[in-house]
């Protein structure tokens, strides 16, 4: 590539906010020269490293603005401590095809079990497929949306839960709602229900016992299931909880310590 074309193309790339392709635009010009590469294979290089910077900085800001308590992966999921989990489910998951489809995960256990790890997971897979992703407990989701509509700004707050690709609602049933908060939630479902729109939720309250999620309210607790149910993927883990295993597990050791003969 002769001078003037280079600097042609680097005011190009500047123009066009192209800033990693015009930073690798002479390295890569001098690759192309010395290997006789196509023009389609030297533009596809320059734009595939562009690319790439652009997906990196996606997924940088989709976890920043994720409101995730922590970051979780499911490789560093232990699914053995979890026999229950069938992993097939969990691996057809992670292709995100549920993400396309609108279908809602729905995992249900008692404390300790795994529930909120693989939940987060989802939504860090679903934020490096470069995707928004919005994580909050069922108490806070309701508590935002009372806020905002005291503020006369629900109908806005709603329509910001329908932005992320996923909504990750976390603890639901763990504390009981009150009326107004109750029919909140119910909205938030809904709302991304008819816009098939898929949300990750995690209970330790099997489905007969909702109405006690729902302030008491055993229809608005049979219409919140019918939708989230309709199109999903129900996970029920029935193992112990993590802490406690690693509870009796310190005990354990540290008696057989204490037993152990001295010489």
């Amino acid at each position: 590539m002769s001078i003037a074309y280079e600097q042609q193309a680097t005011v190009a790339l500047q123009q066009l906010g192209l800033s990693v392709a015009e930073q690798q635009l002479d390295q890569a010009a001098q690759q192309a020269a010395a290997a006789s590469w196509s023009y389609t294979h030297f533009l596809g290089y320059l734009l595939d490293a562009e690319l790439r910077f652009r997906h990196q900085k996606t997924v940088r800001l989709n976890l920043q603005f994720a409101n995730l308590p922590y970051q979780k992966r499911l490789q560093d999921f232990d699914f053995q401590q979890q026999p229950s989990i069938d992993q097939r489910l969990i691996d057809e998951l992670a292709t995100g095809r549920f993400l396309h489809e609108g279908r809602n995960t729905v995992f249900l256990g008692p404390p300790g079990v795994g529930k909120t790890h693989l939940a987060i997971a989802l939504g860090v897979l679903t934020a490096e497929m470069g995707h928004r992703i919005y994580f909050t407990s069922a108490i806070e989701l309701a508590r935002r949306m009372a806020r905002a509509m005291a503020d006369n700004r629900l109908s806005r707050e709603i329509k910001n839960l329908t932005r992320p690709k996923l909504l990750i609602i976390d603890e639901v049933g763990y504390l009981t709602l009150e009326t107004a908060h109750a029919s909140l939630l119910f909205q938030a479902i809904c709302e991304r229900y008819e816009k098939q729109q898929a949300i990750v939720l995690t209970s330790n309250k099997a489905f007969p016992d909702w109405s006690q999620v729902f302030a008491g309210d055993a229809i608005m607790a049979s219409a919140a299931l019918d939708r989230l149910l309709h199109r999903s993927t129900v996970i029920n883990i029935r193992g112990d909880s993590y802490r406690l295993k690693e509870k009796r597990h310190a005990k354990g050791s540290a008696h057989a310590q204490e037993v152990t003969p001295t010489e």
